[in-house]
């Protein structure tokens, strides 16, 4: 047997131990993980307030692992240009909250970071049809924004699985990150619907051993042929 699509982890920092972030951030790197999840939430767009840019400057200057910035925060527009020059390699921002997609889009990448579009599970992919084709990625949530530590909604599978077909129906390269609720158990079927980016948070952060757990998810939801 040999696998047929590798898979990324993006452990969330938002389950981290904040007074030892660099010490989480270099074992995670061990495990394997190729990216750190950064959320950033207002507490308008979501119910709770977490980190901004100082943060995302910070851990741009200890790791080399890219900086992934979930931004779940009212006119995203605003500021997302600014989390790809503080540092971010990848900003991903609500079409729900972003009138002008389009333009956010542009202005992150104009940066030269990758632009992304982030979806809730209740939201229609209709809603992507006139903008995906200008992201690098999709981020669909799992579980609704704004807490880590929830339980992951089953039926989002079938969002991934839809949405893997409207990119190959449009020829597109868009990659689909998942996020929420994701542990060793469900990966398998997070990544045959489709998905390729994996942000998890307490099922790393919440081990004891966080670089084996990012392993775990890496043998766990490899696709094999």
């Amino acid at each position: 047997m040999k696998p047929i699509a590798g898979i990324e982890i993006a452990p969330s920092l938002l389950s981290a131990d904040f007074s030892r972030l660099g010490e989480e951030i270099k074992k995670v790197e061990a495990g394997g993980a190729t990216i750190l999840h950064v959320d950033v939430m207002d507490g308008r767009f979501v119910p709770n307030i977490t980190i901004g840019l100082p943060v995302v400057r910070s851990i741009r200057a200890i790791t080399d692992l890219k900086i992934d910035t979930h931004l779940m925060i009212v006119e995203p527009g605003t500021y997302a240009a600014e989390f790809a020059k503080a540092g971010a390699n990848m900003v991903s921002v609500h079409i729900e909250a972003d009138p002008h997609i389009h333009r956010t889009i542009a202005s992150i990448r104009d940066k030269g970071a990758e632009a992304g579009i982030a979806i809730n599970p209740a939201t229609s992919l209709t809603m992507l049809e006139s903008a995906i084709e200008f992201a690098d990625f999709v981020l669909v949530m799992s579980v609704n924004p704004g807490f880590g530590g929830q339980k992951f909604i089953a039926p989002v599978l079938q969002k991934v699985s839809d949405l893997r077909a409207m990119i190959a129906a449009k020829g597109l390269n868009t990659r689909i990150e998942i996020d929420g609720g994701i542990d060793a158990s469900n990966i398998g079927e997070v990544t045959a619907a489709g998905a390729e980016i994996i942000v998890a948070g307490s099922a790393v952060f919440g081990r004891e051993d966080a670089a084996a757990a990012v392993q775990d998810l890496i043998n766990n939801g490899t696709r094999w042929v």
